[in-house]
């Protein structure tokens, strides 16, 4: 079956994988599994009492000094982002992270092992809508102090651009780009982690990266290394021999990629946006990324959608293009006729999705009864008019002919602007579920001049006439 983008993925089956966390050196067993539409990304530390619950979420990282730490509930679970990234990759939306230890294994420093565990479980389809938020202006964040620049523009696929320039003659200006998500498995996944050799001085001396390896991590070497500095190393990485190569890396690692460390900065960044909680269309591009700046780079996104999420998917309507149905047709489907004929013509279909439009005029029967002198739509009304547009969708899916669609229930009804003469309303229907058994179940929102006006949760019973 092929990959829909459009629908919800978790895994076919759960899975587990062990190793020791690169900085704790804590060996640990994480084991990813299942779970339902709108889960999201949740770790558990089930080796800790009543296992806590950690959610994938951006607000709530406390470090990101080497690698990224997320808190909540008493529980804290390190360096996520190279699992995360693997999901994101492999297109699997909802996953329960189960580990026993606080930090996730660092295997060989890239999301290769995560990416091969999630292949052998599988992915498979769910049976619910994938909501993107596609970035509609650019979001910019900037660092001066580390010279980090990173800006998100919109674009009809989640793509990334990396730059990463250290004032480093090894590593010297690198960049490396993922155009489509697709391509993450054999471009950016095996890509491993690097630091530079004075970097891991100073975590040695500081007692961390106690799982540490030569194997688990390019370690470039930016300055003259003295015969006791490598004793040391050898100790440290229990090796029998650690060497520099000519080229500035240690110990003959052979580099995957010419910008193996260009890459594993886009992974970091796929797997720390992870954390904004919302899959995002756009264009990234980000110069000399870290794990701090992508934390705050994916909060700013956040922010951004929540502000702005209630306006993302308002309707365009155009006048002047000929509507996918008009009166004529809806006469024909539906049996209301005037004065409870409130759906003018149908502007876009889909097999999830109606919108249709409404013009409401002073001559409406309704006005001179309701608030007269001050004419205002009554609510009733509205949720009616989106009820009947959602009868035009549901019928369509029945395959049309001699049905009609009854109101079941109506949920979290909220009216947030009224409605008046002059105004044209946007009735937006959308599916919340498949259709079964002839229950249909739809969000409906009304807007007016771009913003909401009415909401609701609806639930008809579509039957066959005669």
């Amino acid at each position: 079956m092929a990959f829909n983008p459009d629908k919800q993925h978790t895994l076919k089956t759960e899975i587990s994988i062990s190793g020791t966390g690169l900085h704790t050196g804590i060996m640990a067993d994480l084991t990813l599994k299942p779970a339902s539409p709108g889960f999201g990304y949740q770790f558990q530390r089930i080796d800790l009492p009543n296992q806590p619950v950690i959610k994938a979420d951006c607000d709530l990282v406390t470090d990101t000094s080497r690698g990224t730490t997320l808190e909540a509930n008493g529980a804290r679970i390190s360096t996520v982002e190279h699992v995360l990234a693997a999901l994101v990759g492999m297109g699997v939306d909802n996953c329960l992270i189960e580990i026993n230890g606080p930090e996730i294994p660092i295997i060989d420093g890239s999301s290769q092992p995560f990416v091969e565990i999630i292949e052998e479980a599988g992915v498979v389809e769910q049976d619910a809508a994938k909501v993107w938020y596609s970035i509609d202006e650019n979001i910019y964040h900037y660092d001066e102090e580390k010279r980090v620049e990173m800006v998100i523009m919109p674009a009809l696929e989640y793509q990334v651009t990396t730059l990463i320039d250290f004032n480093s003659p090894v590593l010297g200006t690198q960049h490396a780009q993922l155009k489509k998500m697709k391509d993450f498995k054999d471009e950016i996944a095996i890509s491993r982690t690097f630091v530079f050799l004075h970097e891991l001085e100073m975590l040695l001396e500081h007692n961390l990266i106690k799982g540490g390896d030569v194997n688990n991590a390019i370690v470039i070497v930016d300055k003259p290394v003295t015969d006791s500095e490598l004793d040391r190393l050898k100790q440290t990485f229990k090796k029998d021999n650690i060497e520099v190569k000519s080229e500035g890396y240690l110990n003959n690692l052979e580099l995957r990629f010419p910008n193996e460390p260009a890459r594993h900065k886009l992974l970091d960044i796929i797997g720390d946006l992870a954390l904004i909680g919302y899959p995002v269309k756009g264009r990234i591009i980000a110069n000399r990324p870290g794990h701090s700046s992508n934390v705050a780079f994916a909060q700013k996104i956040k922010q951004h959608i929540k502000k702005n999420r209630h306006t993302k998917d308002v309707p365009v309507y155009d006048p002047n293009l000929p509507p996918v149905y008009d009166h004529s047709y809806i006469e024909k489907t539906l049996p209301h006729r005037y004065p409870f004929a409130l759906v003018d013509k149908v502007i876009e279909l889909t097999d999830t999705k109606i919108v249709g439009v409404k013009n409401v005029t002073f001559n409406e029967w309704f006005f001179p009864g309701h608030f007269p002198g001050n004419p205002v739509m009554p609510g009733v009304l509205q949720i009616e008019a989106l009820a009947q547009c959602g009868g035009i969708l549901a019928i369509n899916l029945s395959g049309g002919g001699e049905h009609d669609t009854y109101f079941l229930k109506i949920d979290n009804c909220k009216f947030k602007q009224m409605v008046r003469p002059g105004d044209t309303m946007l009735l937006k229907m959308e599916l919340s579920a498949p259709i079964r058994r002839g229950i249909c179940e739809m969000k409906g929102t009304v807007y007016v001049g771009g913003k909401v006006a009415t909401e609701a949760d609806l639930v008809a019973q579509i039957v066959k006439r005669g």
